[in-house]
């Protein structure tokens, strides 16, 4: 296992984050945690529920009655949810646990991404993420922050995570080799993320922890590939 360490990231990467829509909050859910993206839908987890969502009119498509704790994720065909110190690996058809590994953070996780036939996963308060093997839980290698992480996606080959600390929030671009922290995206004070995805494109998902609601906030143009 190897492990990165998170460098300080220069001022003139500092950007403001642009959110251009709000979802929720959502009947039955008073808080957000993960949040992913299956190429048409948003899912947020939301306690004891994932909630599917339609991003064009925030439409609820479906539902499905499972431990939420923390981070959401999506490999194309099931889900990976995050409840206590496990991951459960969920049909999104039918709502059924087909496996289940350990957690890294054993209870401590926070968000969660798939890459590279990998899981990414966040762990808040001890300030890293993990690449782990999605059938066993194995950690292959480990990144430091020099924050508290919470979501984590990739897009275009690019590694993001949310951070959230008192007031503050930002959503991080960082180099997966080095650590080093190349951009900032600096939410509103008061408005934080909790979970975090990419929708492939122009968009990242943020949950937004107790506010119940999820909030679409624009991909800077300067970073894509």
């Amino acid at each position: 296992m190897t492990t990165s360490t998170i460098k300080n990231t220069p001022q003139h990467a500092m950007r403001t984050a642009e959110i251009v829509r709000e979802y929720g909050p959502f009947n039955g859910a008073e808080r957000v945690h993960g949040v992913t993206h299956d190429g048409e839908h948003v899912w947020a987890a939301t306690d004891g529920m994932l909630i599917a969502f339609n991003p064009e009119n925030g439409e609820i498509t479906q539902t499905l009655d499972r431990a939420c704790d923390a981070g959401t994720a999506f490999d194309g065909k099931y889900l990976y949810q995050i409840a206590e110190e496990r991951i459960d690996k969920i049909d999104p058809a039918n709502g059924k646990v087909v496996a289940s590994i350990p957690a890294p953070g054993h209870g401590y996780d926070s968000g969660m991404a798939w890459a590279e036939g990998s899981l990414w996963v966040g762990q808040y308060r001890d300030r890293k993420i993990h690449q782990i093997d999605p059938a066993t839980g194995t950690i292959i290698r480990s990144i430091e922050s020099n924050r508290f992480v919470t979501g984590v996606t990739w897009v275009d080959g690019e590694l993001w995570h949310g951070t959230w600390e008192g007031d503050e929030s930002e959503l991080r671009r960082i180099n997966p080799e080095s650590g080093a922290v190349l951009e900032q995206l600096e939410m509103p004070v008061g408005t934080g993320v909790s979970g975090l995805e990419s929708d492939g494109a122009d968009l990242f998902y943020c949950g937004g922890g107790g506010s119940g609601k999820v909030r679409a906030v624009r991909r800077p143009k300067g970073t894509r590939q």
